[in-house]
């Protein structure tokens, strides 16, 4: 049993967002690319995100703090400290509304089947 504090490892990390000049820091807290499943902290300041980018599987987001703008195409959704978003299956984007952290939780599949 592992126990890891979100709200301390958000602080470090809208911190080291903050002074980076990419606006953002992250932080598998499970699993990885040998897992199936994957989790990943993520700090961004205001206006600063990810790009468009295809989706890995399925995913979710859950804004721990601040303010998020998850997009596919011309559509959009905010998020705000609390909010579960489902991520499309299709190209994406996120944008930080307001310096924001976020778990991002990944589930693909693994090993030989893939």
């Amino acid at each position: 049993m592992e126990k890891i504090s979100l709200d301390a490892l958000a602080r470090e990390h809208l911190e080291t967002a903050r002074a980076a000049t990419s606006g953002r820091s992250a932080h598998t807290v499970y699993g990885g690319h040998e897992h199936s499943l994957r989790q990943t902290l993520m700090a961004l300041t205001a206006g600063h995100g990810l790009d468009d980018h295809e989706s890995p599987g399925e995913a979710t987001l859950q804004v721990l703090r601040g303010r998020v703008r998850l997009t596919t195409g011309a559509v959009g959704w905010d998020g705000s400290a609390g909010d579960h978003l489902v991520i499309p299956r299709t190209r994406h984007g996120l944008t930080a509304i307001e310096d924001a952290v976020i778990l991002l939780t990944v589930a693909k599949p693994v090993g030989p089947h893939v």
